[in-house]
């Protein structure tokens, strides 16, 4: 339904060409759920922005590659086109829901402003699937939570508002842009559970984006793992937790807390892992793999020339030039 080819988003500034998106790739089922994770920095976001035509310009520009959503092609459509698909076939739940809404806008208002741009409806009518909107999302006592403001709901309630302002329309695709940073365990629990439940209802393909790789075990089918702007492994969720193949994949998965034993040994004894380093500049990108500076494996060839994106598996896509170890033992 939705096929991304050779993305790129740079953005323009006194140091150069930033390069936040450089040459992403992916397709997207109906129904199915896509996680796209990596460090922050890494162009996730920028990538959903991208989708969405919400790349601030200036200074940002999508500058190659093609996005097309049902046959459409995203980035032919003129200002008044892409308003109107935005809400009706792909919307997103922005980070953050109290700098995302309105604070001096009741939260059925703005609810109710996504409908009345796409639908056509009476004022009962748009009260009333105002008002079922938020029941949906399961927040309680609907019809007088509609008439509140932002700061008089929880941040859990907030996040609820913008799932149902995102899916008021029933899109094609949601974006889900971290859509539990800065909420409780027990609240990031409900929300998930909240958005795997809307979309085995409505049929909503989701995209995923986090650096949670708990979230995407639980969620989603297929994952993409970012690096600086570039797409560096890519598997379906069973394949890549059971023997991830690009040393940075294996560096997050390493670098996750775990409960019990690992390996024989009591977790409690191992150090929890890092990866060293930092995210190199997108301005000024290493000439061979970007991740070749943090990467214990680096040889001259990695610092030299960039890997090929090859299928090193039955469906499961690496750039890097020592994929592996396949160890059998994964990283459940």
């Amino acid at each position: 339904m939705l096929e991304v080819n050779g993305l790129k988003t740079y953005f323009f500034t006194r140091s150069g060409a930033l390069k936040a998106v450089d040459g992403v790739s992916f397709a997207l089922a109906r129904g199915e759920t896509l996680a796209i994770v990596g460090e922050s920095g890494c162009g996730k976001s920028v990538t959903a922005l991208s989708l969405m035509r919400l790349v601030p310009d200036p200074p940002g520009r999508i500058v190659g590659g093609s996005i097309s959503l049902d046959g459409i092609d995203i980035l032919g459509l003129d200002d008044d086109e892409i308003r109107a698909m935005r809400g009706r076939d792909i919307s997103m739940i922005f980070q953050e829901p109290m700098t995302s809404l309105n604070p001096v806008m009741t939260v059925g208002r703005q609810i109710g402003e996504v409908l009345r741009l796409h639908q056509t409806l009476t004022k009962a009518e748009l009260q009333r699937k105002v008002v079922a909107l938020l029941s949906l999302v399961r927040i309680p006592e609907a019809a007088q939570r509609a008439r509140e403001y932002p700061h008089q709901l929880s941040g859990g309630m907030r996040q609820r508002v913008m799932i149902a302002i995102a899916l008021a329309c029933n899109p094609k695709v949601l974006i889900a842009d971290e859509p539990t940073t800065a909420l409780d365990v027990t609240v990031q629990a409900q929300i998930l559970e909240l958005i795997v439940d809307l979309q085995k209802k409505l049929g909503t393909a989701v995209i995923l984006i986090t650096h949670d790789l708990g979230l995407v075990a639980q969620t989603a089918q297929r994952v993409i793992v970012m690096y600086a702007g570039r797409k560096v492994e890519e598997a379906a969720v069973d394949a890549l937790f059971a023997d991830p193949l690009h040393q940075y994949t294996r560096g997050l998965m390493a670098s996750l807390p775990r409960l019990g034993l690992l390996r024989g040994e009591a977790a409690s004894s191992k150090r929890l892992q890092d990866i060293p380093g930092i995210v190199p500049p997108l301005t000024n990108l290493p000439i061979g793999c970007v991740f070749a500076p943090r990467c214990a494996r680096a040889d001259d060839r990695c610092r030299s020339e960039y890997p090929a994106y090859e299928e090193k598996g039955p469906g499961h896509w690496a750039a890097c030039w020592h994929p592996g170890p396949s160890n059998g033992r994964g990283h459940d």
